[in-house]
């Protein structure tokens, strides 16, 4: 049976440096998950944590004091509305989230994608090309696998973000060059912990031409086992006019069925 698009685990409020929109609120994300039918939503705002020393000066205030303002969270008989956080991993491959605030979360997301944050996330040596960035890929994936987490409640977050690149062409250069044998590996690891991974609705709005690059990573990853949950990773209202149109788009393509889904 195909899968029903009635999650959306990658939403941000407010409260993220990245939105600071006064309409991205807890009752505007109820409201739009009751207006689609989401039966699960998650707001997951970026978040690094005090406890775990090298914050940038851009995550250093979305640390769990902040982020856990937007409790308590609106209750409804019709959606169950997850608290969640976006993490990060820094270019010495730190995790943003000390394992005592694992269990303050109902789930966790961990993006390896935020190549923009040259200096943070990525040495200049990362950053200098396709081919680097692309091992750049494997290792932070493959760092996060390697890591004592809770993956039944550990989502990796927008494998192929357009943040990997500054341009385009080199965006799907850096996706080219992942080897077969090591997305093979990777997923095979993923889908044995029992990890999440993300279906993305900003990273499907790609255009037809682009489609066998971006697919390739996903294809492999249900082909090794893995399971998938929605993300709309919206930070304002307005993404939610597109998002649902998106997903169905990865839904078709990928061909994805209930057997597919992962299930928190």
């Amino acid at each position: 049976m195909r899968i029903k698009v009635d999650n959306d685990m990658h939403i941000h409020s407010y409260i993220s440096a990245c939105s600071g929109d006064p309409e991205q609120t807890a009752e505007r994300l109820l409201s739009y998950a009751k207006e689609n039918g989401l039966k699960t939503i998650c707001v997951a705002d970026h978040l690094w944590d005090d406890a775990v020393e090298g914050a940038s000066c851009w995550y250093m205030p979305q640390n769990y004091e902040r982020i856990s303002q937007i409790l308590p969270l609106p209750k409804s008989d019709d959606v169950r509305f997850l608290f969640g956080c976006e993490t990060e991993l820094d270019k010495n491959l730190t995790l943003g989230l000390s394992p005592e605030k694992f269990d303050l979360f109902d789930f966790i997301i961990i993006p390896t994608t935020h190549f923009h944050m040259t200096g943070f996330t990525m040495s200049d040596e990362d950053s200098a090309n396709a081919s680097s960035r692309a091992k750049a890929w494997i290792r932070r994936f493959d760092a996060v696998l390697n890591m004592d987490l809770p993956f039944h409640k550990v989502g990796i977050a927008h494998l192929t973000c357009g943040l990997i690149a500054p341009q385009r062409q080199e965006f799907l250069d850096t996706l080219n060059i992942i080897p077969d044998d090591e997305l093979k590996r990777l997923f095979t690891r993923a889908a044995e912990l029992g990890v999440g991974i993300e279906i993305n609705a900003a990273g499907f709005g790609f255009p037809e031409e682009e489609t066998d690059t971006i697919i390739r990573i996903f294809k492999t990853a249900k082909e090794c086992g893995c399971k998938f949950y929605f993300g709309s990773d919206a930070h304002h209202p307005a993404a939610f006019e597109t998002t649902l149109e998106r997903l169905n788009r990865a839904v078709d393509l990928l061909n994805l069925t209930e057997d597919d889904r992962f299930v928190i």
